[in-house]
């Protein structure tokens, strides 16, 4: 008998004491399926599988620019068996954006590694008389509040990279918000607007056509897909910084040795040829960082868009 309840008492230790990760492991994504944040989280976790041992199911939990996906994350047990590939949009804008947000970012999550980086082009019709940054800049100034340019939504990356060129160029030009890129981007191809900042892979092939002049890559490095043009660092204005990007975090309670684990296997999944040719197809670069550095590029980004943010009022 004794024995039988020494036995008894050990089972929950032995079943902590179970190597991690000793079944499969959920990623959330905070996107519908098909999107690009939705390919970068499938190659991920089909790389982080075979570093892990175990299956990584992906699931989508897509709400309010990515908020709900990572809400369930932070909210789910810390035992590591549920992590979220997230946006600058929950972690970055929402705390500034949104009346309420449903976490706390310094709080409630460990930062993994951020996960890859997607360049932004500003690009304009052809209609518009510019073919270079420089004379975007001249011609705005010189028509002030006549220049339009689209997005994918109000408070979206693609509406603050436009208000952060405004700022830093101190142009007048107007902002249109559209229900996401594509309609967007029929507008610009239309001529209804005349300029707007999107993802590469979202202009790629308008430029490569002649539908669009694409006159500056809004990042520190050009794009791969578009390697003839230059940066806004290159151009003068390095603040005028609107890559796009997507990273790795969980609870924050999640045990230390845990978060070890899944940062090892999320690296060597980011530095395996496999995902970086998945990323290449949606213009993905595969970025993998320490904890660390991720926890200050959060503070970073946030620095910088919480400052634009409160600049243009915005508040939902």
């Amino acid at each position: 008998m004794k024995k039988l309840i020494l036995l008894l008492l050990l089972v929950p230790a032995l079943a902590l004491a179970q190597p991690y990760p000793s079944k499969p492991v959920k990623l959330i994504v905070g996107f519908p399926a098909g999107g690009p944040a939705d390919i970068f989280g499938r190659a991920l976790a089909q790389g982080m599988a075979s570093e892990l041992g175990q299956p990584v199911i992906v699931e989508n939990i897509s709400g309010v620019g990515g908020v709900l996906g990572v809400e369930r994350a932070a909210k789910a047990a810390p035992d590591g068996y549920t992590m979220v590939i997230n946006s600058a949009s929950p972690l970055v804008i929402a705390p500034y954006s949104l009346s309420k947000i449903p976490y706390d970012v310094k709080k409630d999550f460990a930062f993994i590694t951020l996960v890859v980086r997607v360049p932004e082009v500003l690009a304009v019709h052809p209609s518009l008389p510019a073919n270079s940054l420089s004379e975007l800049i001249s011609y705005a100034k010189a028509n002030p509040g006549k220049v339009n340019f689209g997005s994918a939504g109000s408070g979206s990356i693609t509406h603050l990279a436009g208000e952060l060129l405004k700022s830093e160029a101190k142009i007048d030009i107007v902002h249109v918000p559209y229900k996401g890129a594509a309609p967007a981007v029929n507008d610009l191809l239309g001529g209804q607007v005349q300029m707007g900042i999107f993802d590469v892979p979202v202009l790629l092939g308008h430029i490569r056509g002649g539908k669009l002049k694409a006159l500056t890559i809004t990042s520190a490095t050009r794009a791969p897909a578009l390697p003839e043009v230059a940066t806004t660092t290159e151009l003068n204005y390095p603040n005028v910084n609107s890559d796009n990007w997507y990273g790795l975090v969980m609870a924050a309670a999640t045990p230390p040795e845990i978060q070890r684990r899944v940062h090892a296997a999320a690296t060597a999944a980011l530095k395996s040829k496999a995902v970086d040719e998945q990323f290449a197809k949606v213009g993905g670069i595969a970025a993998p960082t320490t904890p660390q550095e991720y926890a200050a590029f959060i503070a970073a980004e946030q620095a910088k868009w919480s400052k634009i943010v409160n600049a243009i009022g915005f508040k939902e």
